[in-house]
């Protein structure tokens, strides 16, 4: 019972951030913003990948709760960046082997940051885990397949592909097609193929326009 008031009271929180008369939605929203002011990420990139996270776990019928999450991952996913070097976020070229240590930080600096918010904290582990690959490749944890929470699987599609079609400091943005064509290509490394497929045919699906639904 103690466990299921625990889990209640986090989904009412939850539930609060995205009422417009909720204060403590404010704090996601300075947060996010605070974010854009500083070109940590480009304009309308959270509310892209809310779009897309949410129809995309509606589609393998996550539960509500997880759909909550998900939204609250697209805004809060990238706090960690904040103590990044701007010069390695915005550098036009590759980066080099310390760059690319430095900017894997953020995830662990994220988690730390949420870990150190009542409103953050329930999907602390997720910011953490958002750069997991399937083959286990990924970073910091290096976990594998199913090791990997679900609800991370499917953000780091939708955040992939989100930054092949979004205009970059570093290039243009890629075409819908060339984006389904490297998901693809990256289904059963990088990514859940079967979580791809179901992502794939979300997109097509959608009326909406492709950057209005990373790599680094």
């Amino acid at each position: 019972m103690k466990w299921l008031f625990k889990e209640a009271d986090s989904n009412m929180y939850r539930e609060k951030l995205y009422g417009c008369r909720s204060p403590r939605s404010n704090i996601i929203k300075t947060l996010t913003k605070a974010l854009e002011t500083k070109d940590f990420i480009n304009a309308g990139h959270a509310e892209r990948l809310q779009d897309l996270v949410v129809a995309t776990a509606r589609s393998v019928g996550l539960h509500t709760n997880a759909i909550n999450g998900l939204r609250l991952l697209a805004h809060a996913h990238d706090v960690g960046k904040v103590s990044i070097s701007s010069g390695i976020l915005y550098k036009p070229g590759p980066l080099n082997e310390e760059e690319i240590k430095e900017i894997q930080r953020h995830c662990e600096i994220g988690h730390r940051i949420a870990l150190s918010s009542p409103d953050l904290s329930p999907i602390s582990e997720w910011i953490l885990m958002h750069h997991e690959w399937w083959n286990g490749e990924g970073y910091p944890l290096g976990l594998k397949g199913e090791e990997i929470p679900m609800e991370c699987r499917i953000f780091a599609i939708a955040d992939a592909y989100d930054a092949m079609t979004s205009d970059r400091p570093y290039r243009q943005a890629q075409s819908v097609e060339y984006a389904v064509t490297e998901l693809r290509r990256l289904a059963g490394s990088q990514f859940d193929p079967k979580l791809v497929e179901v992502f794939i045919k979300v997109i097509q699906s959608s009326n909406c326009k492709p950057n209005v639904i990373g790599l680094r």
